[in-house]
């Protein structure tokens, strides 16, 4: 399926859909936890596919757990009933650690798992795309050596950040080729951590290994979507549209009407309503005001398509998730 011919075709219509970062809400209607969903590829499959079938989302998502890719390195997870699993610890501390870093196979950890995810739901999935989900390479490079300390290490010792993105990049070329390979439509990048960096930093250490991961995956028929939800987000937008995304996803840190004002025509945009403070924290009434808000601003740009700002958290109330659709309906 040619999920970027869908986006733009939704994104020019008078009556434009949304694609938000939608999965880990499918545990309170499957009654599961969080740490059953993301170590089960059946239950995965399952979420994935009670999002399409119940949602008016664009495309199905697999589930954006950003702990996945740095536990096959070797990372330690701390799992949660109800929060997604987070890194813990700092794997990589130097330049030794580096070069001591073993490249691990698509399919170690439990990306063997999300990727089986992604091939079972495509036998489900008949009707909509389906796109999975994968980190950056500094995101992954962060949780690696500890996204406090990898600051500092770009500053002291870059050569030893350059040595972890590297391999980082190696493996999320391997990991989205097996996604693709598994039937994926398309890839959902995050690169959060990058939206801390100064355009220079971006520059050096995030935007050349994404480039060369999209270089590597994107084709017609398969699309790479680059998410940063960072704040410092308007600073680089100029790189950020020179990676050759076929979409971009911006989080409710930045001003959505000025990205778009600022994207070239063909940079197709989403974002933004908030995750937190509408889809968690909100109801209905302030969801419907804050997606038509943001669709008074933006709804006119053809190159634009609404979605979440990020991740929609696992305990978001179905009543505020339905609100979004209906108000764009």
């Amino acid at each position: 399926m040619n999920i970027r011919a869908l986006l733009w075709a939704q994104a020019q219509s008078d009556h434009k859909r949304a694609l938000p970062i939608l999965s880990f809400p499918a545990t309170q209607k499957m009654g599961v936890s969080v740490e059953e969903l993301v170590k089960s590829a059946p239950l995965q499959a399952e979420a994935m596919a009670l999002i399409a079938r119940e949602t008016d989302t664009l495309a199905a998502i697999s589930l954006m757990d950003l702990s996945v890719e740095a536990e096959a390195f070797g990372a330690q997870v701390r799992f949660s009933a109800h929060e997604i699993p987070a890194v813990v610890g700092q794997l990589v501390s130097d330049e030794e650690g580096a070069e001591a870093l073993r490249v691990p196979a698509p399919g170690e950890g439990r990306t063997g798992v999300f990727v089986e995810a992604v091939r079972l739901a495509h036998e489900k999935i008949t009707d909509k795309p389906l796109l999975a989900g994968m980190i950056g390479p500094y995101s992954l490079a962060g949780r690696l050596m500890d996204v406090t300390e990898i600051m500092y290490t770009c500053y002291d010792e870059p050569e030893t950040v350059h040595k972890v993105l590297e391999k980082a990049t190696q493996f999320l070329i391997a990991y989205g080729s097996a996604m693709k390979q598994a039937g994926a439509d398309g890839l959902l990048m995050a690169e959060p951590l990058a939206g801390i960096l100064n355009p220079e930093m971006a520059q050096e250490f995030s935007m050349p290994y994404v480039k060369r991961i999209i270089d590597a995956l994107q084709t017609d028929d398969f699309a790479v979507i680059y998410h940063n939800c960072g704040n410092a987000v308007p600073n680089m937008l100029d790189g950020i549209f020179a990676q050759g995304a076929a979409a971009y996803h911006f989080g409710n840190a930045v001003d959505m009407e000025a990205v778009l004002r600022a994207a070239p025509a063909d940079a197709l945009c989403m974002g933004n309503i908030d995750p937190a403070s509408q889809f968690a924290n909100g109801t209905p009434e302030s969801m419907t005001q804050a997606t038509r808000h943001l669709m008074e601003r933006c709804g006119h740009f053809g190159n634009f398509i609404p979605s979440s700002g990020c991740d929609i958290p696992a305990h978001s109330g179905w009543e505020n998730i339905n609100a979004f659709f209906e108000a764009l309906r």
